[in-house]
């Protein structure tokens, strides 16, 4: 896996602070990932997630995600998000949303020591985040260390796909994005299992992932043209290039070499 020395914490932060977070919500939805609600409610029913639960959002961005598991599942949330923008975002609509006095927001860089004690959560919850990280094996480190034993750490991922990605296409992909790299499958589980994890389950969404792009370049080109533009100070040029890119990533992701996967694990 190629990784972009170059791509850190600030380029992230200035992505999600500007016009890209609001292209990508326009097209993802407040979830900004992949299969929305969907995609949520099958991570979560298949990691056992339980109304009492107390659980730790890693990479919450505008705090979808903690929304959507307290209300379909009874639980409490803190969420930690790198981004100050995005993080005020997501206090404001847990707020409006009626939900402030079941979740928690904190702004952290998730690749550093957390402020919880060992054994506070029960469960640990990303959705398609964590390929925005330097270093994924300290979050993994540390979502161990603040579980419970027999705690849960549940998801999803954009990772490289079973096909590989030459290191040219992988950093194409990873500049335009915005990720130091991409983590593979076999990668994932084997950070889970140094960690003190036994992997539960280990998914390739790949073949899945491949239609999502399909579906978002159909709805930037024939609903939100006028709305992307907008947000964009209506640089049809800008426009242009990033449907190009986003044209490249399709055509990798049906050739198998970029994907999502989905990963459940129990902390022993």
């Amino acid at each position: 896996m190629k990784k972009l020395e170059n791509i850190t914490l600030k380029d992230v932060q200035e992505a999600y602070s500007g016009p890209e977070g609001l292209l990508w919500e326009l097209i993802m939805g407040e979830q900004i990932h992949a299969g929305g609600f969907k995609s949520s409610m099958t991570l979560a029913q298949k990691a056992g997630i339980k109304a009492g639960m107390k659980g730790l959002d890693l990479g919450s961005a505008l705090g979808a995600g903690c929304r959507f598991l307290v209300k379909n599942f009874g639980v409490t949330m803190t969420g930690l998000d790198g981004t100050p923008r995005m993080l005020n975002w997501a206090k404001e609509r847990a707020a409006a949303e009626g939900l402030a006095d079941k979740i928690e927001f904190h702004l952290q860089d998730v690749t550093e020591k957390y402020p919880f004690a060992d054994g506070t959560f029960d469960f640990v919850w990303g959705e398609d985040t964590w390929c925005y990280l330097v270093d994924k094996g300290v979050l993994i480190a540390e979502a161990a260390r603040v579980l419970k034993p027999g705690g849960i750490i549940a998801f999803t991922d954009w990772i490289e796909g079973p096909a590989g990605l030459t290191d040219e296409e992988a950093e194409r992909i990873n500049t335009f994005m915005k990720f130091p790299y991409m983590e593979n499958q076999k990668g994932y589980e084997k950070l889970l299992a140094e960690n003190g994890f036994t992997v539960t389950e280990s998914t390739d969404l790949t073949p899945e992932f491949a239609e999502y792009v399909d579906f978002y370049i159909k709805m930037l080109t024939d609903q939100f043209t006028y709305d992307a533009l907008k947000i964009i100070g209506d640089d049809m040029e800008l426009f242009q290039a990033m449907g190009g890119e986003m044209a490249f990533m399709a055509e990798k992701a049906h050739e198998g070499k970029m994907g999502k996967g989905r990963f459940i694990a129990r902390k022993h």
